[in-house]
């Protein structure tokens, strides 16, 4: 199967017109680590918090689109926003790949310091980059090794809210020189 790199991969701005990627992320297989598939309701309102979110310019966070270089079709979403970690304001990061195109890399591609990770560092806001997989999601704690996070140990973390969901606490320092 193709490795993609970091720049076989571009991320571009959540827009309105995204909503069809969020339903084909839905799917049973890929949110089998975050509680299941969303109702449709679930997904619009998720998506106005995205459009939202990459709308605003105070450094709030921001979620992306993730397409391969030279192609228009997305194959997959990611971003990050700001959450209290342990009394600390830090920035928590996701993203989802759709099935077709997973084990390519991708994810960590677009996670590397010349994408999500970068664009975190660039609002000079927060110190950390956390990422929150489910332990049992071996892929995706294998995104946060390949790209550079720290395992700080295990936690729970409430996701969809009101749902416990036994997790690793991954962390990037966006600015290690500080």
């Amino acid at each position: 199967m193709e490795h993609t790199t970091a720049s076989s991969v571009r991320i571009d701005p959540w827009s309105d017109s995204d909503l069809e990627l969020l339903r084909r992320a839905n799917a049973p297989e890929l949110m089998d680590h975050l509680g299941g598939p969303e109702s449709e309701e679930q997904l619009i309102n998720r998506h106005g918090r995205y459009a939202a979110l990459s709308a605003d310019r105070t450094g709030r966070g921001r979620m992306f689109r993730i397409a391969l270089t030279g192609e228009d079709e997305a194959v997959g979403a990611i971003g990050f926003w700001e959450r209290t970690w342990q009394g600390q304001e830090v920035y928590e990061t996701g993203w989802a790949v759709l099935a077709g195109f997973q084990g390519r890399g991708i994810a960590s591609a677009a996670t590397a310091a010349v994408a999500v990770a970068e664009q975190a560092r660039a609002e000079h806001k927060r110190r950390y980059l956390h990422a929150y997989p489910s332990v049992a999601n071996g892929a995706s704690n294998g995104v946060c090794r390949k790209t550079g996070f720290t395992l700080l140990g295990e936690c729970e973390v409430e996701y969809p809210p009101g749902h416990p969901l036994l997790t690793n606490d991954w962390r990037l320092d966006l600015h290690p020189d500080r």
